[in-house]
């Protein structure tokens, strides 16, 4: 059968990377992961047992924008994060954050349209993008502006922007007069704003600002994923402006009919597990201070500033000029994944690793101890 044009996106190289683990694992190897996302944490104990406890009533569909005791409960979480008073009804539960990117271009734009985005950023804008037949524009970034979007680099003729902070590779931070001043500067040039706000709790400073302290003329998606350690229920959610609120309903009736009833009941109950999800944050915390001392000592001494999530990237033009197969080699020999710069950057990550440590604080130590071994002996 024939293929669309529109649907030969570029593979998202880190799940290549999990792939060929998984195989070296499968062949009897001892694999340290430092390529995905996820948290080493399941959900929490709350979200657990109330799942375990609805399982003998119906678990159907719920309304397409997601149980309103679940919207309610996100929205009085803008209130105790960033003072931000929410109504409900803007809270669009959502199959993951991904399922929420796919309903906000729905929303927001046509077939051909300009999209914005930092470069390094998260590879999956730009396919997500091109699969829905619209055109993704990189602006590069500085590793003196932590990797982020100046205003005076927005391009002409874009018709939206996707912001994301932390961002993703970097884990560098947005100031909110940064948030106010780039909204500001997308919205004079007609650009619709999207900020990706997924790793909003996971800071080692400041709190991060959400760009609804900026404007209420903005998309924001977040998601249970990372902070609540909930990547595999895939559950997110969106904020939208009033005016965009029946739109998206009606999409997500057709696109997804509801989010999985399951994991929205969990999400609910892991609104109330902070302490578990601080304490998750506090092992991220010490793995963050144990990259920053190890891999300078191990050659990656040229990294962004990792002020939230659970990342490092690292500048390794001096050691390689190809990341692909270099994150190969320190898989083959060291027996640690990383994923490759590509992944996030298509036309300078060949000279850039990304480094994970969402993982227990054993396999962080135990990664840098091989890395420091596989880059004393190349």
């Amino acid at each position: 059968m024939r293929q669309s044009l529109r649907g030969q996106v570029d593979p998202f190289i880190v799940m290549d990377v999990m792939e060929a683990a998984a195989r070296a694992e499968a062949a009897g190897r001892d694999i340290i992961h430092m390529e995905v996302g996820q948290p080493g944490t399941p959900a929490p104990e709350g979200a657990r047992r109330a799942l375990a406890g609805a399982l003998d009533q119906p678990l159907g569909y719920t309304v397409a924008l997601g149980l309103p005791a679940l919207r309610q409960g996100i929205a009085d979480l803008y209130r105790r994060w960033y003072g931000v008073d929410l109504d409900p009804a803007r809270v669009v539960v959502t199959p993951g954050s991904s399922g929420a990117f796919i309903l906000a271009f729905s929303a927001l734009f046509d077939a051909g349209d300009r999209v914005a985005m930092g470069y390094p950023g998260y590879p999956s804008y730009r396919q997500i993008l091109r699969a829905m037949s619209l055109e993704p524009v990189g602006i590069p970034t500085r590793p003196e502006d932590r990797y982020q979007p100046r205003p005076q680099d927005l391009p002409e003729g874009a018709r939206g922007l996707i912001l994301a902070s932390p961002g993703n590779p970097s884990g560098t931070v947005l100031r909110l007069e940064e948030i106010r001043a780039l909204t500001e500067a997308a919205q004079a040039r007609g650009m619709a704003v999207i900020s990706d706000e997924i790793y909003h709790g996971l800071t080692y400073g400041d709190r991060c600002h959400s760009a609804l302290e900026a404007t209420d003329e903005v998309f924001v998606i977040n998601s249970f994923s990372k902070y609540f350690s909930m990547t595999g229920w895939r559950v997110g959610w969106m904020v939208v402006p009033e005016s965009h609120v029946r739109t998206v309903e009606r999409l997500a009736q057709n696109m997804f009919i509801c989010p999985p009833h399951a994991s929205q009941l969990a999400a609910l109950a892991a609104l109330d597990c902070t302490p578990e999800a601080e304490g998750n944050l506090a092992v991220y915390a010490e793995n963050r201070r144990l990259m920053l001392e190890g891999l300078p000592k191990a050659g990656f001494d040229r990294i962004a500033p990792p002020e939230g999530a659970f990342y490092i990237y690292a500048d390794v033009s001096h050691l390689t000029g190809d990341s692909l197969a270099f994150a190969a080699e320190i898989l083959e020999k060291a027996g640690v994944a990383v994923t490759p710069g590509l992944d996030f950057d298509p036309e300078r990550g060949a000279r850039t690793l990304r480094f994970s440590y969402a993982r227990a604080t054993a396999d962080i130590a135990e990664g840098l101890r091989r890395l420091t071994e596989f880059m004393a002996a190349r």
